[in-house]
């Protein structure tokens, strides 16, 4: 399986761009593939985004219908995914480790903005394009 996905661009001096290579499949056993996002326009900040990441989106359907038809994202649609993300913490009795750490390490980043959840959703969209299936149910306790 190779990994074409999301190259973050950074601004260099001399206003040349470089880019950082897509993640590996050089990992050893227990290693997950981390994904980084852009999450502001001028390239300064970023957020790391792993496959169990991806995979807890992918179990919890966090972006199916969450942006509107216009396509737009802003603070409201990150605020409506901080909110359902809320409420299936709260029914669940916050035992959902992955979701827990899906919200600490990516939705709830400090960095996270309406620029960076719009990453996430076609870095989501291309993992998923690319992951299909392959991917393994989770097991639960």
């Amino acid at each position: 399986m190779t990994f074409n996905l999301f190259l973050l661009t950074l601004p260099t001096q001399g206003g040349h761009k470089h880019r950082l290579p897509a993640p590996n499949n050089n990992l050893k056993q227990g290693e997950t593939d981390m994904y980084r996002i852009q999450a502001n326009p001028s390239g300064t900040r970023s957020i790391e985004v792993s496959d169990e990441h991806l995979q807890t989106i992918k179990d919890h359907n966090l972006l199916e219908g969450l942006v509107d038809s216009n396509g737009i994202v802003d603070e409201q649609v990150l605020e409506k995914l901080k909110l359902n993300i809320r409420s299936l913490l709260e029914s669940g009795d916050g035992k959902d480790k992955a979701l827990l750490d899906l919200c600490l390490d990516v939705i709830y980043h400090p960095n996270m903005k309406a620029f960076g959840l719009k990453r996430l959703v076609t870095l989501f969209d291309e993992w998923k394009a690319n992951n299909g299936d392959e991917q393994q149910p989770t097991e639960e306790a």
